[in-house]
Formats: C-alpha cells, structure tokens, sequence
C-alpha cells in the first residue's frame, strides 16, 4: 500500500508540473524548447569572463591586508607578482584538466572523475556553502564601505549601516536575476567597463606621478620575515586573483575549447597581474604605507590625493565595479548548483528555472540567502581568510587530479600535456597557504576547518544513505513539490 501510494504521488507531481513545463517550451512540450549547452563562447568571450571574474573588490581591498602582513611596500609587491604567477600555474594545469574532462562543474567535474563522490561532494559542499556567498558578502560590503566612506571622511563607516547596505545591494541583484537574465547580463557588461575605467584611471595617474620621481614610499623598510605572516599576505593576494578558474566551469558552452582554453588563460591572467601590479604601483606613489593601513577604501584616499574636486568619480567607479562583481557571482553560481544535481548531490530544486522569467530563481535566492548570513561578520579580512583557507585546499585537491591521472589512467586523450613539474610546485605552495596559516591564524582556519566538516554528516544523511525510510522520500518530495509550486519553477530538460 506504500508503494502504491508514492507512486501516486509521484504521478500527481508530474501531471501537476506538465502544463508548467510546456508553457516553458513555448506551449509545445517538444523539443523545440529543450534546454540544451551549446559552444556559443568565442576566444574573446573567454577572456571576458575570466577578466570579468577575477577583478572585482580584491583590488581595491587586498592592499591593505596585504601590506598588513608583509611590513613594506616592496615586499608586498612581490607578494602580488607571486600570487599572480602562482595563479597562472594553477590555471595551465586547469588547461590540461578542462580539454582532458569535458565537463561542467570544473573542479568538482574532475575531482568526481578521479576521486569519486566523497571528495567532490566536499568540494561542491565548500564552493557552494563557503567560497561562493562569502566571496559575495565580501564584495557587497566593500561596495557599501566605498558608497559610505564619502558621507564619512574622517572615520569609518558605522558597521552597522555597512552591512545593511550590504544586504540592499544583494536584494537589488537578487531581483533583478530572478526577473530577467538580459538584465543581469546587461548589469555585468556595464559595470566590469565601469571597473577597467577606474583602474585605468588609477594607473594613469600613478604613471603621471611615477615619472615625477614620486618614489620615497618603494623600499624594503620594516619588512616582516615570519614565515606565517608572508603566508597571511598570500591569502589576500590570491583572494583578489580569484576566479581564474570560472571558464573551465562553462568549458562545455566554449568553441574548441583545445585551442581557446589556453589561449584564454593565458592572455587573461597575464592581463589581471600586469593591471593588478601597475594598480598597486599607483597607489604607493602618492600613499604611504600608513595611509594604506588606516584607510578602509584605499582608492578613495587615493583619489582625494590625486583628483581633488573631481575625487568622487573613483568611488563612484569602485562602487559600480564591486556592485557589477556581486551579479557576476549570482550570475555563475547556478551553473556549480546544476553539476552538483546532475550528479544526484543537490537538492533537485536548485537545477529548476521560473517558468514565466526562465531563471534560476531558487539557486539565486540560496546564494542570496547564505551571503546574508556570512554578513553578520563585518571583518573584511577575517571572511578573506575563511575563503582563502578553503579555496586553495580545494583548488590544491583539484590539481592533484593531474598527475593522479598520469599514473592512475595514462592513456587518457590529453590535447594539452603540461610537464608534471607545475602540479607539483603548485601543490607544494598549497601546503605552504594552507597550513602555515593555521598557526598564524588558528580561529580563522578552524571555522574553516568545521565548515568543510560539516558536509561529512550531510553526505552521509542525504547521499550515501540510499536506503532512506519511505516516509523520509515522501516528506522530501512533498517539500520540493511545494517549493515548486510557490516558486513556479521546473527543472530544464536536457538532450
């Protein structure tokens, strides 16, 4: 009788949601509306995104945290050309896994591969519930911080009234992708030209001042030598690189990814480390390092140096640009909740789309809601070390893949074969912003630690509990039916 009663359930949800699913087909229900993953992206698309993804609030944040820990302004600009060096290894080696693994989901895609379920439902578990809405809450307060640090010249913002604007900008861009996503792809071309301006802006002038002989501030005066705080510096310059590896995400929507790949890594990362060196430049040629330190919005006491009456231009810019970058990662994140339920390790309501605006209401509003949380934190650089922590772990067990792969499966087609010496280096600069840090930093990286804890109970509830009471499947059928329902949402058929 139990069986036949949840087959009827099934039954009546799936005529519940036929009508809904043909209004999502344009009203035929064949596969004319099919939602299928097409190679759409050109090599220059690629280069957006990447440059899109990467240059966000890290720039005009990450020098104060990094300047914190390094002690003088030339060390610290080691520490940028390093984190950018270190960033393009990992993402040569990403080349090899992308052309190799075909697949949606990056990392998780090649971690599932080769290590199966478990570890690639904990690194699914880390960018969905740590890396992704604390990268969010992060940038949405450096927003509020550069829209409130005018009406607050002479101190800082009030924490309060910064994380409550923090939460408006999230709502606003909650909004607009839930409603239409020509306007958010609308929001993300605007603003990432918003955000070119202003760094081009900043560089020009340091240029101008440069020149001048504007140079006392570059030397290697109080520089610390502790190994733990070098370490520290490294998670706020590889904080501002991160998003390097947001085109293998979508490797299946990009045109022959064997030659666009690389070329789009390439050209992209050394695009971000030239702009992201040359910017800090900028900034030590009027500001000395206790500016750097006492100033929350480093642009903006850059800019009242520099531009005078005209300062209020470069906050403007910020503010658009970290504005742009919170839609930048609402916009991405839906594609990492699909691969995870493809592979049966989300929640199915997060693959599904809003039948009348075709969006990806629910994975929207979950990130939404997990950044608003993350917001009760106010401390910029403690988030920047719970993200760091668990970024570079994961990534780290990403690149592990390579040479697991070499020995483990050799005859695998590989278009793109990267020489074993740069998985190897990269992993052992894993270790080193891993688990120096730890000491350093030990509150930071044990919440860190629990956090990616926690998917372990979760993974043994939801997934590998297979035979789970039938009450349990019926209670959770009910409660992604009802979600359904109020959301008016169906999952996309897929060829």
């Amino acid at each position: 009788m139990e069986d036949e009663a949840l087959k009827k359930d099934e039954k009546q949800r799936k005529d519940s949601l036929k009508s809904a699913k043909d209004e999502a087909n344009g009203g035929g229900g064949g596969d004319g509306g099919d939602i299928v993953l097409k190679p759409k992206m050109t090599l220059v698309n690629g280069i957006t995104v990447i440059v899109g993804s990467i240059i966000g609030s890290g720039i005009f944040v990450s020098p104060t945290g990094v300047l914190i820990n390094t002690g003088s302004v030339n060390m610290s600009l080691i520490v940028w050309i390093i984190s950018g060096l270190f960033s393009m290894v990992g993402a040569y080696c990403y080349a090899e896994l992308g052309t190799m693994i075909k697949k949606s989901g990056a990392d998780y895609a090649y971690i599932m591969e080769t290590f199966g379920p478990f570890l690639a439902f904990i690194r699914l578990w880390i960018e969905c519930m740590i890396v992704r809405p604390c990268s969010q809450a992060i940038v949405a307060l450096t927003f509020s911080v550069y829209v409130l640090k005018p009406f607050f010249p002479e101190c800082q913002p009030p924490e309060d009234a910064a994380r409550l604007l923090a939460v408006c900008c999230i709502l606003v861009l909650t909004f607009i992708n839930c409603w239409d996503v020509k306007w958010a792809t609308a929001v993300q071309d605007i603003f990432t030209y918003a955000k070119l301006f202003a760094l081009f802006i900043i560089i020009g002038a340091g240029a101008y001042y440069l020149f001048r002989g504007h140079t006392e501030y570059f030397t290697f005066d109080n520089t610390k030598t502790e190994v733990t705080s070098l370490a520290l510096s490294f998670y706020s310059g590889l904080f501002a690189y991160n998003g390097w590896n947001y085109l293998n995400f979508i490797i299946e929507e990009l045109k022959d990814p064997v030659k666009n790949l690389p070329r789009a890594i390439a050209i992209s990362c050394t695009l971000v480390t030239v702009v992201y060196v040359f910017t800090n430049v900028s900034f030590y040629t009027i500001l000395s390092p206790e500016e750097v330190l006492g100033s929350e919005a480093v642009a903006v006491t850059f800019a009242d140096r520099v531009f005078g009456i005209f300062a209020w231009t470069i906050p403007v810019f910020v503010a658009l640009s970290t504005f742009g970058a919170v839609n930048g990662i609402l916009l991405t994140s839906s594609r990492l909740f699909y691969a995870g339920a493809c592979e049966g390790q989300m929640p199915e309501i997060l693959t599904m789309i809003q039948i009348q605006r075709l969006t990806p209401t629910p994975a929207v509003l979950i990130m939404a809601l997990l950044s608003m949380l993350y917001l009760t934190v106010s401390d910029i650089f403690a988030l920047i070390n719970y993200v760091g922590f668990a970024t570079w772990l994961s990534i780290g067990a990403a690149v592990l893949c390579l040479p697991w792969l070499r020995w483990k499966q050799p005859k695998l087609n590989r278009p793109i074969k990267v020489n074993l010496i740069f998985p190897i280096l990269y992993l052992i600069a894993t270790v080193f912003v891993t688990v120096v840090p730890m000491i350093a930093s030990p509150v930071e990286t044990g919440y860190g630690c629990l956090m990616i804890l926690s998917s372990i109970p979760v993974y043994c509830i939801f997934i590998a509990w297979r035979n789970k009471p039938k009450w349990f499947n019926r209670t959770m059928g009910g409660f992604t039916q009802s979600l359904q329902k109020l959301m008016m949402v169906v999952r996309p058929k897929q060829k």
